[in-house]
């Protein structure tokens, strides 16, 4: 029997991290952790006001879920996190070895489109050209899988754990 996987959802802002985590998790038989509940106030209070997140503020939030992959290990996990920098996954690996990165990807268009009609989010529109700023895809040597946010949420599911499946077997 195969190890359950950790599994982080990652992309920039509007890609459907939330959306896709809880289905993938469920999906996957094992729980969802919201990347969101691990922020402090204090980082929401900056993002609601339209100001990106420094280093500074990410490293707490992103050891937080990175504490919680590690207490899944082997036991499998699926949390969200928008992971933008290598570093931040470094970060997290560093919590975690195993985790295994679903990066949600699409074109700024569809992204903002999705966003513009998104209900009580923190994170505004504004932010998004920060977003794809800052966003350094997966290297060929990070554990994990592109996946295109094209189509429903159960298509783009589908999408991620046929990848994640394949992903495994090789």
């Amino acid at each position: 029997m195969r190890t359950p996987q950790v599994v982080v959802v990652m992309g920039v802002a509007g890609t459907g991290k939330t959306t896709i985590g809880p289905l993938l998790a469920a999906r996957l038989g094992v729980p969802y952790a919201e990347g969101d509940d691990f922020h402090p106030q204090a980082n929401i209070d900056k993002m609601s006001a339209g100001t990106p997140l420094a280093d500074a503020d990410r490293w707490p939030w992103l050891d937080a879920i990175g504490r919680w992959a590690h207490g899944r290990a082997g036991l499998g996990g699926v949390v969200s996190s928008s992971a933008l920098k290598r570093s931040y996954r470094d970060r997290l690996r560093a919590e975690a070895p195993g985790v295994v990165f679903v990066h949600l990807t699409g074109s700024r268009e569809l992204i903002e489109s999705r966003m513009s009609q998104r209900q009580g989010h923190f994170m505004p529109t504004a932010l998004l050209d920060s977003q794809f700023a800052t966003l350094q895809p997966l290297q060929a040597d990070e554990a994990g899988v592109a996946v295109d946010v094209s189509g429903s949420p159960e298509e783009i599911t589908e999408r991620a754990a046929e990848a994640l499946a394949a992903f495994a077997a090789a």
